[in-house]
């Protein structure tokens, strides 16, 4: 990619693994780099969505329908869309790549006991007891990319930063030595 076209960053992992923070801080360096960017993380989507979707298999499928059409309309309009939604489903995020101008796959590659472990929204306690039982990695199964662009190894991974700046060809140049 040449960081002058759009493209989709789609962040993937699982509930509590660091998408929204790697997402975040993707968008930062993408501003710092001149590029126009914007963040959809799926929480905040699917809050703005009327009427909300469900969280059943036939209201994820068009949520995540609609997010990947929303973050490829940005994509077409020179920006670099940053997405940040589980979409535990591969066809979900291939879906996804199938309508962006130009996709980029990070995954948050953080196991299913450290994301319960930190839990800040209490998704994984509620698993626990029964009250989530559809959560991605819990009750429900997560399907990880096959062969994703950028592998991170949790929100706060400074290389696999580097890596998506660099797969969406915003990098920066290595300092002189």
């Amino acid at each position: 990619m040449s960081g002058r076209e759009g493209a989709v960053a789609w962040v993937t992992g699982l509930p509590s693994a660091g998408k929204s923070t790697f997402a975040a801080a993707l968008v930062v360096r993408l501003r710092a780099a001149g590029a126009g960017a914007v963040l959809l993380d799926g929480d905040a989507v699917r809050a703005a969505l009327r009427p909300a979707p469900g969280y059943d298999e036939a209201g994820r499928a068009a949520f995540y329908e609609t997010l990947a059409g929303l973050a490829a309309l940005v994509a077409r309009q020179g920006l670099t869309a940053v997405v940040a939604a589980t979409a535990h489903r591969r066809a979900f995020r291939e879906r996804a790549r199938a309508l962006a101008p130009g996709f980029v796959e990070i995954f948050v590659d953080v196991p299913a006991e450290a994301c319960a472990a930190r839990d800040a929204k209490g998704l994984w306690a509620r698993a626990r007891a029964g009250g989530a039982p559809d959560l991605p990695g819990a009750g429900l199964p997560y399907e990880p990319p096959l062969a994703p662009e950028v592998v991170a190894r949790g929100g706060q991974d400074g290389a696999a930063l580097e890596a998506a700046l660099a797969r969406l060809g915003w990098g920066l140049p290595p300092a002189p030595p």
